[in-house]
């Protein structure tokens, strides 16, 4: 059973907006809208929940309203908030633009040698701190 989203409740079998609820969404937008992070829009709207699922509610296009959800939220302010979320997720360097991305570089063989490692400590953490010393590397030419 899927969960009703934050702003409505069921009656007679239909979504209605529950307006105590609906507003917190709208403040929620309002307050993201406005430049808070996500989090403090939230704590300012009345909302809690972590940040994955306060960017779920700003994403969700129930609240713009469809054949079983009335609308809550205007097409043009949750289209800023998109626009915002995208800009800010840009400048922080979450999103990518993977078309002009630099050729990958060729990658050369590498290999690790350790010859049989003696027992030198009794504490456990200087026993490997030892054998990893031990370690030899080797980079191959890319032949």
């Amino acid at each position: 059973m899927r969960r009703i989203p934050i702003g409505y409740k069921i009656e007679n079998g239909a979504a209605v907006i529950d307006e105590a609820e609906a507003a917190k969404i709208r403040a929620l937008f309002e307050a993201y809208n406005s430049g808070l992070a996500l989090k403090d829009a939230a704590d300012e709207a009345g909302l809690s929940g972590y940040h994955s699922s306060i960017g779920r509610m700003l994403k969700n296009t129930h609240y713009l309203g469809d054949d079983y959800y009335p609308a809550i939220i205007d097409r043009d302010t949750f289209e800023e908030t998109q626009l915002i979320r995208f800009k800010r997720a840009k400048s922080l360097g979450r999103i990518h633009d993977y078309s002009q991305a630099p050729e990958p570089q060729e990658k050369k063989m590498v290999s690790f040698k350790l010859a049989k490692v003696p027992q030198k400590f009794k504490d456990p953490y200087k026993q490997a701190e030892y054998a990893y010393s031990l370690i030899e590397m080797e980079v191959a030419d890319g032949e």
